[in-house]
């Protein structure tokens, strides 16, 4: 069964209580880290049970990862400006620097963990990763209808390493967070040329 698939559970947490468990989760993974994160420490933080969160979420890996794409501002296949600049830079917008910053090293966190998690890793292609991905892919899909692209440029294929790789390497080779005037600078300098837009 799919990790998609089982979570379909019939929810009796209420959408404010969902909001409360879920920013407990990633102050608990800026504190601690993935690995220290347990079940456990959440139902303290939160005052639930255990069951609960089994019940609801299933495993640690799904609770984390929902946790994190309840907190992104906007899924990127609800984007449609007209334009794939614009439909770029109003995904930039929708996120604030400090969120940025937070996000990436949350996520820079999480590539450690993966590398000894297969489910944590499952659980990101998943539930964030591929949601993502597909957006993006309609986003890209639509330029190419318009004219904006062509559907044989190479560089099609990789737009979702080349954003990421943006967010994660700017603390590596900057020593600074990735930020809205940076990404949307990268965009028109690195992105939009690759894709001969």
């Amino acid at each position: 069964m799919s990790m998609a698939a089982a979570t379909v559970r019939r929810s009796r947490i209420t959408p404010a209580r969902e909001a409360e468990l879920y920013a407990a989760v990633l102050d608990l993974l800026r504190e601690v880290g993935y690995d220290a994160v347990t079940m456990d420490a959440v139902a303290a933080r939160t005052r639930a049970s255990k069951a609960t969160l089994y019940r609801q979420w299933g495993s640690k890996p799904e609770l984390v990862v929902k946790a994190l794409r309840h907190q992104k501002p906007v899924s990127t296949g609800e984007i449609g400006t007209g334009s794939l600049r614009e439909d770029f830079h109003e995904m930039v917008m929708r996120a604030d620097d400090c969120r940025m910053e937070q996000d990436t090293s949350l996520m820079r966190g999480l590539a450690m963990a993966v590398r000894e998690n297969a489910d944590l890793l499952r659980a990101l292609r998943e539930l964030l990763f591929g949601l993502e991905t597909t957006g993006l892919d309609r986003m890209l899909r639509r330029a190419v209808e318009r004219g904006e692209i062509r559907s044989d440029n190479p560089t099609l294929e990789y737009v979702p390493h080349v954003l990421v790789g943006a967010l994660v390497v700017r603390g590596l080779i900057d020593n600074q967070p990735p930020t809205q005037a940076f990404l949307t600078s990268y965009i028109d300098a690195v992105v939009l040329p690759a894709l001969g837009a």
